[in-house]
């Protein structure tokens, strides 16, 4: 039996995951969001269009949206559907002033424990590949610089898809920047001797160390203080972190641990246990 149909026709998926560019040679666009169908399945639309990413107003994460998708044949992993035309309409927002009460009634529908157990979920007949994961305990944060240029493949084919940032004041456009960094979690989950290290790949945390860039005019490294301070001192220990992972195409079948992670969740602490 499929996951899902083979066609959504105005399907409502809250938006809960949008990745950084990643540049792939086998999809036209680079970018991909995650959401649960109905609040309640794990569902993934890839290819996507850019714009969809830098609309924030009308395109906020948590944000409930009406889209037609179909079975993204080129993927074989269950949850992967594409845009059937780019139609789509938002129909509201889930907020955080109720503590964050109505997005956990959907984001812990299903919460994992054990990344083993998840692992072999993803190496089974389910091919599953995106759930939510609780750590035991989040050990560090690591930063660790990447290149700072996208290779020359890659760049031609932003060209070619318009893959650009908005116009400056002097109506100039320039290619989405290259994160210079890339950002890891080490953690532990049931059954682990040692700690897991997975890459982050949200939106979010590109576009906080932008932001962080331009707030310290340029420091790097006074930049990379303040994405750490937001995701290892504030969201570890301030907040009930769980993280939303997924695995890639190239490595899903090949790499011993395929996931990476594509989101955090972080509501502010409360006196009841996280899983209910």
């Amino acid at each position: 039996m499929s996951y899902l149909p083979h066609e959504l026709p105005n399907a409502k998926v809250l938006i809960t995951v949008k990745t950084y560019l990643l540049p792939s040679r086998s999809y036209t666009e680079l970018v991909c969001t995650a959401g649960l169908l109905d609040g309640e399945k794990w569902i993934r639309m890839y290819p996507i269009p850019f714009r969809f990413l830098q609309d924030q107003k009308q395109y906020p994460k948590y944000s409930w949206v009406n889209i037609d998708l179909i079975r993204n044949t080129k993927d074989f992993r269950p949850e992967s559907y594409r845009l059937k035309n780019e139609n789509f309409s938002v129909s509201g927002k889930l907020g955080t002033s109720d503590s964050w009460a109505a997005r956990k009634t959907f984001v812990q529908k299903e919460v994992f424990s054990s990344m083993e157990d998840l692992i072999a979920l993803a190496k089974g007949p389910e091919k599953k590949s995106l759930a939510t994961m609780e750590s035991k305990e989040i050990v560090k944060f690591e930063i660790e610089e990447d290149e700072r240029e996208w290779r020359k493949d890659w760049l031609d084919q932003m060209k070619q898809m318009d893959m650009f940032e908005p116009a400056n004041q002097m109506g100039q456009r320039k290619v989405i920047r290259k994160l210079p960094y890339k950002f890891y979690y080490h953690f532990l989950t049931e059954g682990d001797q040692k700690p897991r290290r997975l890459m982050i790949e949200n939106w979010e945390i590109g576009d906080l160390f932008w932001h962080c860039l331009s707030q310290t005019n340029g420091d790097e490294e006074a930049a990379k203080q303040l994405v750490q301070q937001k995701y290892f001192d504030k969201f570890v220990n301030e907040n009930d972190l769980l993280l939303f992972l997924g695995t890639t195409l190239l490595n899903h079948n090949v790499s011993r641990n395929p996931f990476v992670i594509i989101g955090v969740f972080y509501p502010p602490k409360s006196d009841q246990p996280l899983l209910f």
